[in-house]
């Protein structure tokens, strides 16, 4: 098998955390069955990601649209994201990560969005992976949220137009923290990007694969980057 360069290494990592549900359903399991398996992958690859020197990740989470989906589904989502941000003092105490939402979680529920609010401040000065979880996000309600705000700042005589540039304007997403996307994966056979940031995915490179995200593992991982690193990312240029 192929083995990674180390030494060029995609800095940020965005992952489509898609299939659970059918993951479930091929296996006559109900769908938040399919979502744990999924929280479970999730803890894999983000040790794995901090493991090797990635230095930041995004997974999306849970997108505006999902609220369209059943309230049973949803519920049985944000008891899981409750419980994955509750543990994750305990399972990656010693990974010296730093975690952070992206996302409206104004519409979570009170106990989550604490949950949020206190794994953030504990993890705020942690100088390995930077893991952001995008919740409630989607990436035209980001953009729209930042051109509001600096309206707003306009309007109040803060700011002037002029200073409005692209790494200004940067400023004001949620992704603020975070570089451009170097390298999106999205799993379970989707070919789009749904919504997921749009603005830091303008250069990156996707890569597309049929396995579920429940199955999908650090040799998966490892072959997406490997498919990165052989990519010659132009930037526009010659």
């Amino acid at each position: 098998m192929e083995q990674i360069d180390f030494s060029n290494l995609p800095n940020h990592i965005a992952i489509i955390m898609d299939g659970n549900r059918r993951w479930a359903k091929q296996r006559n399991l109900p769908a938040k069955l399919g979502h744990s398996q999924g929280c479970n992958a999730l803890e894999k690859i983000v040790k794995y990601c901090n493991k090797i020197g990635i230095k930041q990740l995004t997974v999306y989470a849970f997108s505006t649209e999902n609220w369209k989906r059943s309230k049973e589904e949803v519920d049985a989502l944000m008891d899981l994201l409750k419980k994955y941000i509750n543990d994750f003092d305990k399972k990656y105490a010693k990974d010296n990560i730093k975690i952070k939402s992206l996302g409206d979680i104004s519409k979570l529920r009170e106990d989550l969005r604490d949950g949020i609010v206190r794994v953030e401040e504990k993890t705020k000065d942690n100088t390995g992976l930077l893991f952001n979880i995008a919740i409630n996000y989607g990436g035209r309600e980001e953009i729209v949220n930042a051109v509001k705000n600096i309206a707003k700042e306009i309007q109040e005589d803060k700011i002037n137009i002029e200073d409005v540039n692209e790494s200004k304007f940067n400023n004001y997403l949620y992704s603020n923290d975070s570089m451009d996307v170097d390298l999106m994966i999205r799993t379970s056979g989707e070919i789009r990007i749904s919504n997921f940031l749009l603005w830091k995915l303008a250069y990156a490179e996707m890569y597309f694969v049929d396995t579920y995200w429940p199955d999908f593992n650090e040799n998966d991982l490892d072959k997406a980057i490997i498919e990165y690193q052989k990519r010659n990312r132009k930037f526009g240029g010659k």
